[in-house]
């Protein structure tokens, strides 16, 4: 009975998941696990399942607004990979309590430099004379500019990072992306929101394959799930559009702030 929810479920994590960046599986995890009885290895399997088709009906979205910056996600992309192999790999050998608390504590502190943050790098007046890097200039398909600096000696290192984090402690790397991208590069939020969907078909895809091998996939969630978050994706790509860049800011710092309180209370074992 309660999985005729499930697309109610999917529905609204789409449009929050689409609007700020992230895959959906702070809230899709814990729902699994605590609703429906779910290992956690399963729950975060059956979630990364589901993530790539959030990805897919965003980016479908974003790539009709052309607010995509293609290189950057491609380029930020080949190094999340394997920062994701490489941090899954060293899960056994790593004391993920501490780093896991220590993350999520730092992830308070973007999300508040998010949420409080008069501007970013992209939108101070000074930063083509401030910044040094390689300008970008996108024009979307309503017509509106957006010029900034993107320093691509920093790429390799921010996504091996965001992966890492993804791989050894199953946080989406739109977590790491958003923030590395609006806050260290200087990305309009706009265009780092739908850039980040972008390079979440790859990780997601990637992390689907290692948990079908691990056999901790439920297909019948993940179909039930994937009806609603494919609408939900494109209603929330749809009204980010409307959403100011600093608003579209605090609404990540409030769901990443979601996303640090379940961390820690998932490494201090207070929930699965």
């Amino acid at each position: 009975m309660w999985e005729a929810l499930l697309p109610i479920i999917g529905f609204f994590v789409g449009i929050v998941a689409a609007m700020v960046g992230i895959g959906g599986g702070v809230f899709i995890v814990p729902a699994l696990v605590i609703f429906y009885g779910f290992e956690p290895a399963v729950a975060s399997g059956t979630s990364i399942a589901v993530i790539v088709f959030t990805s897919l009906s965003s980016t479908f979205r974003y790539s009709k607004q052309k607010r995509i910056d293609h290189l950057l996600g491609f380029a930020l992309a080949s190094t999340t990979i394997p920062g994701a192999l490489l941090g899954s790999w060293l899960t056994a050998l790593v004391d993920k309590q501490v780093l896991g608390l220590t993350f999520a504590f730092f992830l308070i502190l973007v999300a508040l430099r998010m949420f409080l943050g008069k501007k970013s790098l992209a939108e101070s007046d000074s930063m083509e004379t401030e910044k040094k890097g390689k300008v970008r200039s996108l024009v979307d398909n309503y017509g509106k500019v957006f010029t900034y600096s993107v320093n691509f000696w920093l790429i390799p290192f921010l996504g091996l990072i965001a992966g890492f984090f993804s791989g050894l402690l199953g946080v989406g790397g739109g977590s790491v992306l958003v923030p590395a991208m609006n806050l260290a590069i200087g990305v309009p939020i706009h265009i780092t929101v739908a850039t980040s969907m972008f390079i979440m078909i790859f990780t997601s895809i990637s992390g689907t394959l290692t948990h079908l091998w691990l056999g901790h996939i439920r297909f019948e969630y993940v179909v039930l799930l994937v009806v609603g978050i494919i609408f939900g994706a494109q209603v929330g790509a749809h009204y980010a559009t409307k959403v100011s860049g600093r608003n579209l800011r605090r609404l990540f710092g409030i769901v990443l702030l979601i996303a640090s309180v379940r961390m820690i209370l998932k490494f201090t074992n207070l929930i699965p």
